[in-house]
């Protein structure tokens, strides 16, 4: 499982992230309101910024640690919670926000779930918090609003598609409707399909660190558990939030349409195309410009059909994100031993705060996955694939003989895939799941040799039945046999 709540150093592109302590400039486009990064080192007298308390040492005190100096999660939110209700109620004074910013940005942990976590909320996942962190993203990276020239010549391009499509597929278009975004449009349009996919997460990981919560014997004079329960919820979520906004703010500079990472994201499921993204992934491989937009306009609407005439793989696909959730386990001794061997190591230096930061964004205090946490990744793994593949084989078979770079074309979306995959990025980062390029290879093979076997309507009515294993992806013929019905019925009497 990916370190939830860890801030990576960069985007999912590779770019710096915006208001990233190491790359101080970007405070003008990402932020806290309550100071810049310039004031949060200066904020403290002794140099490096710490949390305020009774003994100024820049520590948290002996109820947030146990015996052996390794962190003990109850009694270091109850302490903080206790602290910060005790001196100040509701109004936490800027100068202590500060400082707070400052110590938990040293660990690589956006500050703003705890700073806001007095105020209720029935989500598992603050959904504005996403939204506006990757609007920030998007901000910063720059878009292109959507002109004239750009809705004529895409919606040319998905009204050829459309045609096509309908000698390529059973499912049929329910709609007319073309969506044609930019960056940020794309990022508005998406944002709830992101919640219900990845909200069960946050809902899993919060669950473990409530039971974490419940494990423990909490400080003297401590909070109800109720509500230290409630703080650590809030914190999660936000902490999650936090990390699907980067994750989103990355890819809306790379996606070429709506269903780009595999996701069904829009309800009901229509194409959408980005032409500023499209001109990027159309840059330097000799193919005309509108062959590019039909063959993305192909794909975009082939996994559109898939998804709007098969409602129940929007469901399969989000169970498999719920099990993963519901499996999230999380062993405080394990999680104390790798801090302690880290420390003894000098892999995780006390004294440089920016060590912690590394080593949990390299998987440290990662938990192991639970069996049931692999099943739930294999089965998300191969439908992700299945997608890609089926996306593959449609597209392949409506423009064969329609547009002579096809080839080039098909070529193009490989290479980058394998290195930049939307899918990739979006998983490594949530799930630490690495989806393989040689999958969706396999998975494209495995449709196109179905439909040689049978015919096209054999081939999408698979979606309707059992759905292909990894192992199976392998030997089409062995699958057909294993799902066909006999004609003659009476040996099984």
């Amino acid at each position: 499982m990916a370190p939830f709540g860890f801030t990576p150093a960069e985007n999912p592109d590779g770019s710096k992230n915006p208001g990233d302590p190491k790359n101080p400039d970007s405070s003008r486009n990402h932020g806290d309101s309550r100071g810049s990064n310039d004031q949060v080192a200066s904020s403290n007298s002794g140099g490096s910024p710490s949390i305020s308390n009774s003994d100024n040492s820049g520590n948290l005190g002996d109820s947030g640690m146990q015996e052996n100096a390794n962190p003990d999660f109850a009694a270091l939110f109850s302490f903080l919670q206790s602290q910060m209700q005790s001196q100040f109620g509701e109004a936490i004074p800027t100068e202590l926000s500060i400082d707070i910013q400052a110590q938990f940005a040293k660990l690589g942990i956006n500050p703003m779930g705890f700073l806001n976590a007095m105020a209720p909320t029935s989500s598992d996942l603050p959904l504005e918090i996403s939204r506006e962190l990757a609007k920030k993203f998007v901000s910063a990276q720059g878009f292109k609003p959507v002109g004239l020239t750009d809705v004529a010549q895409l919606k040319e391009a998905m009204g050829i598609a459309d045609l096509w499509l309908n000698d390529a597929t059973v499912f049929p278009a329910h709609s007319s409707d073309m969506n044609i975004f930019s960056r940020a449009d794309w990022v508005d349009a998406t944002m709830d399909g992101w919640k219900q996919n990845v909200e069960p997460l946050a809902a899993g990981l919060a669950r473990a660190m409530t039971a974490l919560v419940e494990g423990q014997e909490m400080p003297e004079n401590a909070p109800p558990i109720a509500q230290v329960a409630g703080l650590l919820r809030t914190f999660i979520g936000t902490m999650i939030a936090t990390q699907l906004g980067q994750c989103i703010g990355g890819l809306a500079s790379s996606v070429t349409g709506a269903h780009d990472v595999g996701l069904p994201l829009m309800q009901p499921a229509r194409p959408a195309l980005i032409p500023e993204n499209i001109d990027s992934w159309s840059r330097d491989i000799g193919v005309d410009a509108a062959e590019i937009r039909i063959f993305h306009a192909l794909r975009e609407g082939a996994v559109a059909r898939l998804f709007e005439n098969n409602p129940w793989l929007v469901d399969y696909i989000r169970a498999a994100i719920a099990e993963y959730g519901k499996g999230i386990r999380i062993d405080i001794e394990q999680m104390q031993r790798q801090a302690q061997d880290a420390i003894e190591s000098g892999e995780i230096d006390p004294n440089n705060p920016e060590t912690f930061s590394v080593a949990l964004n390299q998987g440290l205090f990662t938990p192991e996955e639970s069996p049931q946490q692999v099943a739930a990744l294999t089965k998300l793994e191969t439908v992700l694939a299945l997608i890609d593949g089926w996306s593959d084989d449609v597209t392949t078979l409506a423009a064969a003989d329609r547009l002579p770079s096809l080839v080039a074309l098909r070529e193009t979306l490989r290479r980058r895939r394998a290195t930049s995959s939307p899918a990739q990025q979006l998983f490594s980062t949530l799930f630490g799941l690495e989806v393989s390029p040689r999958m969706a290879r396999e998975a494209g093979s495995f449709w196109s040799k179905i439909r040689e076997l049978e015919d096209v309507s054999h081939r999408d009515q698979i979606w309707s039945g059992i759905l292909p294993t990894h192992e199976e992806l392998l030997d089409p013929s062995t699958f057909l046999s294993s799902v066909r019905v006999p004609d003659d019925l009476s040996g099984l009497i």
